[in-house]
C-alpha cells in the first residue's frame, strides 16, 4: 500500500448549507481516518455510508472534530460516534469553563445553573457529549497548538474562545432571557438574511467587495486546522471569521508555517462575504494576480460546501476573490467532492469536478 491521503467534502443537502468532511491518511501501511464536522442530523447516515463504502468499512475512526456548535456542522456526528469506535472526539464545550465564566455573567450566581443554561443553548454538542460519555470516548480540547493526528490547531486560543462565549448573542447576557431558544434564534437570523435583497454590479478583474458585517461569535469559535500532507499544505476552516483566520495566521507564522501558501483551502462558511477580507486572504493565499489565470495554470484548490437549494452561498465576491489569487474553485452543490489528493486509490464512477467560472459581477 502506497503512502497517500484523500479528502472528501460531502454534499450536505438542505435549505441551508452545512459541512461534512472525511480524511484518510496512510503512511507506512498505517491508516488514520478523520471526520471533521457532520452536517445536519439527516446527514449522519450518509456520512456513515460514505466512510464504510470508500474507506473500507474501518473498525474505528481516529479523530472526530467538531469545529463549532452550529447544527449544520455538529448534527450528523451523533450517528458517526454511535456507529464507529472513536479514539478521540475533539470539541469545545462552554459549560466546562462555567466556574471561570460565571463572574462575567452578572445574572448568574450558581455555576450549576450557568452550566445547565449553556447546555440548553448548545444542544448539539451537549448531545454529542452525552453519547461520548456513555461510550467512553475521550473528549479533547482543540485549542491553538493541539495536534490532531497530522493536523495542528491554529485557532482558537483558550482566551479568545472564552471571550466569544460571553460575547455570543445566544448566551444569557446577550439574550436577556427573552425566552428565545438558541435554535429559534438561529432560524430567525437565517430568515432575516434570506429576506435581504442582494444587488449585483459588474466589476473589473481584481475588485473585491466584502460585507462590513461580522460573522457570528459561534462561527468565530471555529477550529482552524493545518496539515502538510505529502507536499500539500491544507487548511480546514469550518465557519471561521476574519478574527479567527487572523489569529490562525499569527500563530502559523510563530511556529514556522510559511505564508502565504495553501494548496487546499476550505473556503469558510460556505462562501460568505462576512468571513473574509482582502487583507486576510492576502495573508493566507497571496496577493491578487495581475490577470486571470489560464485554465490549467491554477496554483491551488479552493473548496466550498454549499447546498444546491441555498441560493445565498457561495457569494460571487468570494468566488472572485479565490480566482484572483490563482485558485481552481470547486463546490459541492448536489455532489460529493473528492479533492485532488496524493496517490489516492481510484473510485469507480467518480468524475472530475468542473471548476466554477469567474463571476463578472459581484454583490454591491
Amino acid at each position: 500500500m502506497s503512502n497517500y491521503y484523500e479528502i472528501d467534502f460531502l454534499d450536505v443537502e438542505s435549505q441551508k448549507s452545512g459541512d461534512a468532511i472525511t480524511v484518510r491518511h496512510v503512511v507506512d501501511r498505517v491508516q488514520r481516518i478523520y471526520v471533521v464536522d457532520g452536517g445536519f442530523q439527516d446527514t449522519g447516515d450518509k456520512l456513515v455510508e460514505h466512510i464504510n463504502k470508500y474507506y473500507d468499512s474501518p473498525d474505528h475512526i481516529d479523530h472526530v472534530v467538531v469545529t463549532h456548535p452550529d447544527g449544520d456542522h455538529a448534527g450528523g456526528l451523533r450517528k458517526v460516534i454511535d456507529k464507529f469506535e472513536i479514539s478521540k472526539l475533539w470539541m469545545l464545550r462552554p459549560w466546562i469553563y462555567a466556574d471561570e465564566l460565571i463572574d462575567r455573567f452578572s445574572r448568574f450566581t450558581s455555576v450549576d445553573n450557568l452550566k445547565r443554561r449553556l447546555k440548553e443553548i448548545y444542544p448539539n454538542i451537549a448531545a454529542l457529549e452525552d453519547i461520548a460519555e456513555e461510550r467512553g470516548i475521550q473528549i479533547c480540547e482543540p485549542f491553538q497548538g493541539a495536534n490532531i493526528g497530522a493536523f495542528k490547531v491554529l485557532a482558537p486560543t483558550r482566551e479568545r474562545y472564552l471571550d466569544l462565549v460571553v460575547e455570543s448573542e445566544k448566551t444569557p447576557e446577550a439574550t436577556k432571557d427573552q425566552g428565545i431558544a438558541a435554535e429559534d434564534a438561529s432560524k430567525n437570523f437565517y430568515e432575516m438574511m434570506k429576506a435581504k435583497v442582494v444587488a449585483f454590479a459588474r466589476a473589473l478583474w481584481g475588485q473585491e467587495n466584502f460585507s462590513d458585517e461580522d460573522t457570528s461569535a459561534e462561527n468565530e469559535m471555529s477550529v482552524v486546522q493545518y496539515a502538510h500532507l505529502h507536499g500539500h499544505r491544507i487548511l480546514l476552516t469550518g465557519d471561521a471569521g476574519r478574527d479567527a483566520l487572523s489569529e490562525a495566521a499569527d500563530y502559523a507564522h510563530s511556529v514556522g508555517i510559511m505564508l502565504p501558501g495553501i494548496d487546499r483551502f476550505q473556503v469558510p462558511h460556505h462562501g460568505s462575504r462576512r468571513n473574509v477580507s482582502t487583507e486576510v486572504l492576502d495573508r493566507w493565499l497571496g496577493e491578487r494576480l495581475a490577470n486571470k489565470p489560464e485554465k490549467g495554470s491554477e496554483t491551488f484548490i479552493a473548496i466550498i460546501s454549499a447546498a444546491k437549494d441555498d441560493e445565498h452561498h457561495p457569494r460571487k465576491a468570494v468566488v472572485r476573490s479565490m480566482i484572483h489569487r490563482g485558485a481552481q474553485v470547486l463546490k459541492t452543490k448536489g455532489a460529493n467532492l473528492r479533492i485532488p489528493s496524493h496517490n489516492a486509490p481510484s473510485r469507480e464512477g467518480w468524475v472530475t469536478a468542473i471548476p466554477l467560472d469567474y463571476p463578472e459581477e459581484q454583490e454591491s
